[in-house]
């Protein structure tokens, strides 16, 4: 389950990656290169997905438990906007789903 949470962070990580690089360049006037490493960013995200040995759905469904939390940490680190009580509690409700789907992958 360790091995399965440490990916669906690094999925995440290159999902906000791909999606923050065009933001910086359309609302920030970041440079048109930033695309460059936002695609590279958001195949290895697609790539990342392959990974996991269950059903696509599920490992969506389950993913979006960790982006969840993810999202906020980015939130946090990057744009250095402080977390609510309600911020981490809303991950943490988040996560829970996650792993109450990837311990019934044994099952089905």
């Amino acid at each position: 389950m360790i091995k399965t949470t440490l990916l669906f962070f690094a999925t995440a990580l290159a999902e906000i990656t791909g999606c923050f690089l065009p933001w910086l360049w359309l609302k920030k006037g970041g440079s048109g290169w930033l695309l460059l490493p936002a695609a590279l960013s958001l195949a290895l995200f697609v790539w990342l997905l392959t990974l996991h040995p269950a059903a696509s759905g599920r490992v969506y469904a389950a993913y979006g438990g960790v982006y969840v939390l993810t999202a906020l940490l980015w939130l946090r680190v990057v744009d250095g906007v402080r977390l609510t009580t309600t911020d981490w509690l809303g991950a943490l409700v988040a996560l829970a789903g996650m792993l109450i789907i990837v311990s019934g992958w044994r099952n089905g």
